[in-house]
């Protein structure tokens, strides 16, 4: 599976932004004036998020190489519609605040 730092290094610059809008959404300490992202749960949260996408997928291709390429795309797709939106919320996130871990 495509890590976050595979689609920085592979992507364009609109493809950049949202891997650090992302990351951005994911502070190790929220409270500071200017945060540090953790990446650890930036990454796991993307993997969810992977995770997610590919289970909805219908029909499940033949192929289990082509499921996951697609929900990869999908999830890139999904951070570039969510980076020009000043206060989203990554959707993992939001998810755990409502259902505690």
């Amino acid at each position: 599976m495509i890590s976050l730092h595979d689609v920085y290094e592979q992507g364009n610059g609109a493809v950049k932004e949202a891997v650090l809008a992302f990351g951005a959404r994911h502070p190790l300490e929220p409270a500071t004036a200017n945060p540090e992202p953790d990446w650890k749960r930036a990454e796991k949260h993307f993997t969810h998020l992977i995770e997610v996408i590919m289970g909805a997928a219908a029909p499940v291709q033949a192929d289990v190489t082509a499921t996951v390429r697609r929900a990869e795309n999908e999830t890139v797709q999904l951070l570039l519609a969510l980076r020009p939106l000043p206060d989203y919320r990554c959707p993992i996130c939001v998810k755990q605040s409502w259902y505690p871990l």
